[in-house]
């Protein structure tokens, strides 16, 4: 079960209107009945999403023992496809233009002839899409901590999230948002009482401090996921020039290292993206020169450890959507099914803390003094802050 061995890789969708006390055997009977392969179809480009026991592609057995770990249930969703390339659809047409062609005393086909065209194409991919050979299958595997109300998505946020996010809406009653720098952050201030700082917050540049705006940002969406970038460009100064241990608001404490890689990008979409691979990125000269003409960390691997445990991962700034990590144990370690889903909490909160400690930052009246060192800082390439008599 991919959630419980190897790399993590995961998207997280809060969850709402889940009744049951825990998950038993009715959600295991759902499961059962909207299983993956159950309801197949050979019409043409058709799609069909199903859930897994977490096994294998084929896998439509589900147990209450297999599936839920420390009050998570695991399984994964498989999105049937079968749809045609259309380089072949178009293919298809354009040998049967041909065919009436070749049979036309003219050589020329007529609009009622392109149409019978069309029409033979058609049917000629209904009867291939019947013998299954363009049918594709993919598995997304999900976790669902009941606990945190949390669910954790194994894959990245596009039309497969959706199909099943969607297909786990219909069939337990839940509705589910998706959770990005924005929302955390959201959702910080509504618990601390400060949603009012929050809500007012607008992107800036650390070039001139001006009011800025990201090409990349969402227009359908409200949520401040520009702190996602702010964050890491601060954690960024903060770890080169004052500390690599963060004190978080619960008090506890996470050193931090920014590692193997690095995405920026110009916000005005003017001078472009590149990904900086080594292992420390930070300390390359390129890396400075791009955050000196304006550009934004996108994306960063880190090193984080928090409660004598340490991940390597991958941390997406706006969707703080996590990547490539790994949960590092010692040599004598025991290490079963229920560490490993109270690891992957771990990571998310430590995550989710590390923003929230920014945006208590981002919200004070300090905030303005770090926005002047961050902007020497890349105006003059100083180490070390610049700290006021005061």
């Amino acid at each position: 079960m991919p959630f419980l061995r190897g790399s993590l890789g995961f998207e997280r969708f809060s969850v709402a209107g889940f009744e049951a006390s825990t998950f038993d055997d009715e959600h295991i009977e759902i499961l059962s009945k909207h299983a993956a392969g159950r309801s197949d179809s050979t019409a043409i480009e058709n799609v069909h999403t199903g859930f897994l026991g977490g096994d294998h592609l084929f896998d439509q057995d589900f147990d209450l023992s297999k599936n839920v770990v420390n009050d998570a249930l695991h399984v994964s969703v498989r999105i049937d496809t079968n749809n045609i390339p259309a380089a072949i659809r178009n293919a298809w047409l354009q040998m049967e233009i041909s065919g009436i062609a070749k049979d036309s005393e003219d050589g020329v086909v007529s609009k009622a002839q392109r149409k019978e065209a069309k029409e033979a194409m058609e049917q000629r991919c209904e009867v291939e899409a019947a013998t299954g050979k363009y049918r594709k299958m993919q598995s997304f595997p999900l976790l669902w901590d009941y606990n945190h109300e949390t669910l954790y998505f194994g894959g990245s946020v596009g039309n497969a999230a959706g199909l099943c996010m969607d297909l786990i809406e219909s069939c337990f009653g839940v509705e589910l948002r998706r959770i990005g720098a924005g929302a955390i952050a959201t959702q910080w201030g509504i618990d601390t009482d400060q949603y009012a700082l929050v809500d007012d917050l607008q992107p800036i540049s650390f070039i001139d401090g001006k009011i800025s705006s990201h090409h990349w940002s969402n227009e359908h969406s409200q949520a401040p996921d520009f702190l996602g970038n702010e964050f890491l460009m601060w954690l960024w100064w903060t770890l080169e020039n004052e500390t690599d241990t963060i004190v978080l608001p619960d008090d506890s404490e996470v050193t931090v290292m920014l590692a193997k890689t690095l995405t920026l990008e110009c916000p005005h979409a003017e001078s472009g993206k590149e990904t900086i691979t080594a292992e420390c990125p930070i300390k390359l000269p390129e890396a400075m020169q791009a955050i000196r003409s304006g550009k934004l960390p996108r994306k960063t691997g880190m090193t984080i450890i928090r409660n004598d445990r340490q991940f390597d991962l991958t941390l997406n700034a706006e969707t703080f959507g996590i990547s490539g990590a790994k949960i590092h144990l010692d040599d004598d370690e025991e290490f079963d099914d229920n560490d490993r889903i109270d690891a992957i909490r771990l990571l998310g909160e430590t995550t989710d803390l590390m923003l929230h400690a920014f945006c208590k930052q981002r919200i004070s009246k300090d905030w303005a003094a770090d926005q002047k060192n961050i902007q020497k800082w890349l105006s003059q390439g100083t180490a070390g802050r610049q700290k006021s008599a005061a």
